[in-house]
């Protein structure tokens, strides 16, 4: 082989010993000489090993085994932390993450109060889903800046299942559908905490079990563009939520297909009802969070931290509510009774396990991909791995401690993690540190906030949706880039808008997947040619310097092949060609039966000047006939009773026509060809037995080896369809077509010798005319 990079002339240099290997880079372009290599030539010429891939039992065999530090690998695995806190750096992080992690706990703490009204159940359980994710995420998790617990997303998906089935609470509000009932109902009250614990707990089994098989890759079916529109429709059901709290509205509750439009319809047939303390005490709050948000993103670099607005808003409220008696004077809705400590664990309702099966499995997908996209973020920034599995069993063991402890589901808010990473945490001691700050609240502090509207609550939520509502600009940088993408988008928000959150994930993943098989089901196939005479070639409608060789195609296919392209992949090949190989096949094998028929009946002689005929015409009948014998027509064409050989691109006896065709080579470009299935399998040896039938010769480049293998293993070839046909490179495949055609010097620059193995040098001036073939037996190109 003899590789020479040349400059701005063009010099070969040949190699002393034939198979030496030299690189000579002088400048910025190159000769390469070696053989033209089928796939078969390649293989033989550089040894190719036999590998042997192992089978699901080895797997199941290494899975299995156990050593010392298997073990040890194992461990380290489930428990991180064991990891890195041997490594911590007590002077350099530890006043970072006390700094982080006291002003993480005050946003856990409004967080937690603002995102339980969300899941419709009291405030102070949002406590507890402030509290114990964190404690069990500071052991098992891997990402060292997120702050797990209550998301608002989660929360509505968790709020909507608690609505639906909070009537089961109550036998006669059961005949009554969407019947309003009593929040100070203690019945009630008692089965919507029951409820989002139980669909807690199930979500973080689906999740401990996800990461226990090794699945966490499911996460990758949710793109980034289906994500934004989820999260942006979900900020929309999170709004029209919270309006009943602003409004102070008795808004029935509705978890079918339309809810958010029922739920705007009943606000708004009722808006003459809105209790006006609650509605201006909202507006002040949203606009002094608005600014002074705008403040801290403005001034983020000059801040040593960000202004802690929600607290300061939650400290004013609660005393302005309390000295002035809101809740007597004015009617306000507050937060209420806030019991001191902790509550007993309880046990999961098996009835509501089998009601909420499908909203489980939602919330554990949907938790784990918001969580795990955002740890990305940050271990890409701070350079450290994630293990997307062990962050399935962080989150899945989590959620089953919150739900046991009257919780509701956790993964991680956008605005908390960005507070626990923009001011200074280090680790997940910052986390540690904020569940202090919250277990405080639980244990001493509750009982302050009992004066609190939770109209403010409501306010504080909707504070924080401005980054999932500015998604909507994506909207326009997808339709840019991506129109796929955009349509993914648009269609995500619509379904989870007017279906709901589960039924519109679920809808919006089967759309997602339905794109991809779209775009593989019709890919983009085109014709190539050569470009500037070298060994490039390109799509032909692109380029004008362009260079096509008499009676060669080139067809290119972007995707796999599978059952439900092969028809439009076929198709495309057809237009390609410009004609139906199995109409020409079948038109030869009519014309044989005819000459055939002629000849034996002596109605046909042959001359050196061509055919001479003693009857006028053929009967129609003849033609009806063959059309009867439909098989027979697809069937390889038989001459060899015929005393005389064909030329198809002449002219034939009396008024038998058959479609002349200049094609003689095909060559397909596979390199994009991932896979092939067993049913286009068997529609690709169909296309290209027709095309070898009528004396086309068809190659196939550019495949992978397991492709070539798993042909072979399924019996592909056969005294038809070789597997000689299978070249490295189209450029091979051009030139051993050149090779065989035996092209003549004055139109190809080319000659030919016979039995030999060539050994070509192609420069990038004159790629197809300028070649120097090192032979045994001289031979020039």
């Amino acid at each position: 082989m003899l590789v020479v990079f040349k400059g701005s002339s063009l010099e070969t240099r040949k190699s002393s010993v034939r198979g030496s290997k030299m690189i000579e880079p002088i400048g910025n372009q190159y000769v390469v000489a070696r053989p033209v290599y089928s796939a078969n030539a390649f293989e033989e010429e550089h040894k190719k090993k036999q590998r042997y891939h192992k089978t699901f039992l080895d797997h199941l065999k290494g899975c299995c085994s156990c050593s010392t530090q298997k073990a040890k690998r194992i461990a380290l695995s489930l428990f991180p932390i064991a990891s890195w806190l041997p490594a911590y750096r007590i002077k350099e992080w530890l006043l970072s993450d006390i700094v982080s992690g006291i002003s993480t706990g005050l946003v856990c703490v409004l967080q937690g109060l603002a995102y339980a009204l969300l899941a419709n159940i009291s405030p102070s359980y949002g406590l507890f889903a402030a509290f114990f994710p964190i404690i069990i995420y500071f052991f098992l998790g891997t990402s060292r800046h997120i702050s797990v617990g209550p998301f608002p997303v989660l929360s509505v998906m968790v709020g909507t299942t608690v609505m639906r089935l909070a009537p089961m609470a109550n036998p006669v509000a059961m005949n009554f559908s969407n019947s309003t009932m009593s929040d100070d109902d203690p019945l009630l009250n008692e089965h919507k905490v029951m409820v989002a614990a139980t669909v807690t707990v199930l979500s973080g089994i689906i999740q401990l079990l996800m990461g226990a098989l090794q699945i966490g890759f499911m996460v990758i079916y949710l793109s980034e563009s289906l994500i934004s529109g989820f999260t942006t429709a979900a900020a929309v059901h999170v709004l029209v939520s919270q309006l009943k709290f602003i409004l102070q509205l008795n808004v029935l509750s509705y978890s079918d297909p339309f809810s958010i439009f029922k739920v705007l319809n009943s606000i708004f047939t009722q808006i003459e009802k809105t209790n006006i303390a609650d509605l201006v005490t909202s507006l002040i709050i949203l606009f002094i969070l608005f600014v002074v948000k705008e403040i801290n993103q403005c001034y983020k670099a000059k801040l040593p931290v960000p202004i802690p607005i929600e607290l300061f808003m939650t400290v004013i409220a609660t005393g302005i509510s309390y000295g002035f008696d809101f809740e007597n004077r004015f009617k306000v809705a507050v937060v209420g009774n806030m019991t001191r400590g902790f509550q007993p664990p309880i046990t999961p309702d098996i009835k509501i396990i089998e009601e909420t099966i499908g909203d489980s499995f939602s919330i554990a997908i949907v938790g784990f991909a918001v969580a795990f996209s955002v740890a990305s973020v940050y271990s890409l920034k701070h350079d450290y791995p994630i293990d997307g599995n062990q962050e399935l069993i962080a989150l899945g063991l989590s959620n089953i401690v919150t739900g046991s402890f009257r919780g509701f589901a956790s993964s991680t808010a956008l605005s908390r993690s960005a507070i626990q990473e923009s001011t200074g945490g280090k680790t997940q001691v910052a986390g540690i540190l904020s569940a202090s700050i919250v277990l405080i609240v639980i244990v001493a502090l509750g009982s302050l906030l009992e004066p609190l509207q939770k109209s403010v609550l409501a306010a504080l939520a909707l504070g924080n949706l401005k980054g999932m509502l500015m998604q909507f600009t994506e909207i326009r940088r997808l339709w840019r880039k991506d129109k796929y993408d955009c349509l993914i988008w648009i269609m995500t928000f619509i379904f989870v808008i007017v279906l709901g959150l589960a039924l519109g994930l679920a809808a919006s993943v089967a759309f997602q997947l339905l794109t991809i098989v779209f775009r593989t089901q019709f890919p983009k196939c085109s014709t190539l040619a050569n470009v500037g005479r070298s060994n490039i070639y390109k799509n032909k409608k692109d380029y004008s310097d362009l260079y096509e060789l008499e009676g060669v195609k080139i067809f290119r296919c972007p995707s796999p092949i599978y059952f439900a392209n092969i028809n439009f992949f076929k198709q495309k090949l057809i237009d390609a060609v410009g004609f139906s190989p199995l109409r020409i096949l079948r038109k030869r094998n009519k014309a044989v039966k005819k000459i055939r028929k002629l000849q034996k009946e002596g109605l046909l002689q042959v001359t050196p000047k061509g055919f001479i005929c003693t009857i006028a015409g053929l009967k129609d009948f003849d033609e009806e006939l063959d059309n009867n014998q439909i098989e027979e027509l697809d069937q390889p064409i038989n001459t060899a009773d015929l005393p005389f050989q064909i030329d198809w691109n002449a002219d034939l006896p009396l008024n038998i026509t058959v479609p002349k065709i200049e094609l003689h080579s095909l060559i397909l470009d596979f390199s994009a060809v991932s896979f092939l299935d067993v049913s286009s399998m068997r529609g690709l040896k169909t296309i290209l037995q027709e095309f070898i039938r009528i004396k086309v010769d068809v190659y196939i480049v550019g495949t992978d080896d397991d492709f070539i293998e798993k042909l072979v293993r399924c019996e592909f070839f056969d005294d038809e369809v070789k597997d000689s046909i299978f070249f490295l490179t189209i450029h091979d495949a051009v030139l051993h077509i050149l090779m065989k055609k035996d092209y003549s010097t004055a139109k190809f620059n080319s000659s030919q010798g016979t039995g030999i193995k060539l050994d070509c040098t192609t420069n990038t001036y004159g790629g197809l005319h300028n070649w120097e073939c090192k032979v045994p037996i001289e031979t020039k190109f």
